[in-house]
This record gives C-alpha cells, sequence and structure tokens, in this order.
C-alpha cells in the first residue's frame, strides 16, 4: 500500500517539473517593475521643500559701528543703548584739549612765519637779502598753514555725528573711558525700513518677481503684516536649489524691531 502511494508522488513530481519550468521565465518580466518609482522619488524632496515653512527674519537696511578716529577721553555719550537719535546729531563727544593746544601753537608758528616772511620780501626789494631766503621763508608759511589746518581737521574728529537717523544697538564704552583711534564705540542701525531676508525654493522664479506682495506672520507680536518683495539673490544655491530673497514691511508698524523673525506666507500660483 505505502509503495503505491510512493509511486503516485513520484509520477506527480515528474508530471510537475515541465510545467513548473515553463512558468518560472513568464515571471521574470515583472521584476523591473520598481523602475517606475525613481521619478516619483526624485520629486519628493522638491514637493517637500515647496510646503516646508519658509522662516523670515527682520533686519535694519542700514546699520554701523561708529569708532574713534583720534585717541582721546569720552566727555559725554549723548545717546546710550536703546536710544534714538537724528542724523547729524552728536552721539558722542571727546576731551580734545590736547588738540585745541596744538591747534592753538600752530596758529602762532603761522603768524610767526607770516611776519618772517614779510619782512624779508621788505628786505629783498631793498636787496638785502637772497631770493633764497625769500622763497624759504614763503615755505614756512605754507607749512605753518598746513599744520593749522591739521589741527583743525583734528578737532572736527572730537565731535562724532550720527549718519543717519535711528537706535543704538549697542554701546561698547563708558564716559570718561580713553579709547585709541579706531577702536569701537557704538553699534547703530537705521530702523526707519526693516527688511525681511528668507530662502525659497529656485524654481519659484519662474513666478516670484521683485514688487510681488505678500503676508509675514511676525512670532513675537502674533500679528500678520504686509510686505513687498525688493530684490533677488544673485545666485542659486545648486546644492539645495534655493535662492534668497530680500523684501520690506510695506508700512509702518512701531511694534515691530529688528531680530524679529516669523513665517511667510507666500505660496506659487495654481499649475506653477
Amino acid at each position: 500500500m505505502m509503495k503505491a502511494s510512493l509511486g503516485r508522488w513520484a509520477v506527480l513530481a515528474t508530471l510537475a517539473a515541465p510545467v513548473l519550468a515553463a512558468a518560472a521565465p513568464a515571471a521574470a518580466p515583472a521584476a523591473p517593475a520598481p523602475r517606475a518609482a525613481a521619478p516619483a522619488a526624485a520629486a519628493a524632496p522638491r514637493a517637500a521643500m515647496e510646503r516646508q515653512e519658509v522662516r523670515a527674519q527682520l533686519s535694519p537696511r542700514r546699520f554701523t559701528t561708529i569708532a574713534a578716529e583720534v585717541g582721546a577721553r569720552i566727555s559725554r555719550i549723548s545717546v546710550t543703548e536703546g536710544g534714538s537719535f537724528r542724523a547729524g546729531q552728536t552721539l558722542i563727544s571727546l576731551d580734545c584739549s590736547l588738540q585745541q593746544a596744538q591747534r592753538e601753537k600752530a596758529k602762532a608758528m603761522l603768524s610767526a612765519a607770516e611776519h618772517t616772511y614779510n619782512a624779508n620780501k621788505r628786505l629783498e626789494e631793498l636787496r638785502s637779502i637772497g631770493k633764497v631766503e625769500l622763497e624759504v621763508s614763503e615755505a614756512e608759511v605754507g607749512k605753518a598753514k598746513a599744520e593749522l589746518a591739521y589741527g583743525a581737521a583734528v578737532i572736527g574728529k572730537c565731535s562724532i555725528p550720527a549718519p543717519f537717523s535711528g537706535r543704538v544697538t549697542e554701546q561698547k564704552v563708558r564716559e570718561q573711558q580713553y579709547v585709541q583711534a579706531g577702536q569701537a564705540l557704538l553699534e547703530i542701525i537705521d530702523d526707519s525700513a526693516l527688511e525681511l531676508e528668507f530662502i525659497v525654493p529656485s524654481r519659484w522664479l519662474a513666478w516670484l518677481k521683485p514688487g510681488h506682495s505678500f503676508q509675514v506672520a511676525i512670532d513675537e507680536t502674533g500679528k500678520t503684516y504686509p510686505a513687498k518683495v525688493q530684490r533677488i539673490g544673485a545666485r542659486v544655491d545648486p546644492v539645495s536649489q534655493s535662492v534668497k530673497l530680500s523684501a520690506a514691511i510695506d508700512g509702518k508698524f512701531p511694534e515691530l524691531i529688528a531680530g524679529m523673525s516669523g513665517r511667510v506666507a507666500l505660496t506659487p500660483p495654481a499649475g506653477k
């Protein structure tokens, strides 16, 4: 009985072998199917980038560091950290008593040189001195005038005016402190017009142009403000395929200050 069963299984296995062998090649063409997913995988990072949150930061249009141009003691700081100022207003006054004394010395030297030149000019007319002595005394007058002009220029550096209207963001020195020429004194910004800086996908350049209006939600105030694109970056980052944009807040909002950040509500139009 068992031998008969084994015989039947052997016959079935023999008959099924050709069928399995014929079916194996038919399944092979289905293997390349996963290649169709490659374009979708490549497009996924681009789509994800365009859906990501675009962050922007407020920055001043103009900012600079005020530094001393002469070595002297600070006698007065007119505007302290956080204070506002107008263009041309004196920010820092230096004690330039030494420079003023040197200028008075230059005045006295000029007066003496002019007297000598006038006397030599009269003597030259009387043929009492040679032409060389007269020219030397004339050169001394020019030298004294140059010294006086230099002293006046130095005195002019003792009062430091504001180059534009704005606010002081950092005070680096204190009154009665002696500073060297070139030493930083104040950090100032022009907060009359705040700019937004942010990065977007470079393919948006197909529809995003200067003057494009959008909204930005500032985190610190919890409000939304209108803005317009001002400038587009000069180059595209080839790795991230992104480009830097600069925009300006459209209007005056006293609550906004440099350094605040928020979310840009800038979405491509349909079909882009």
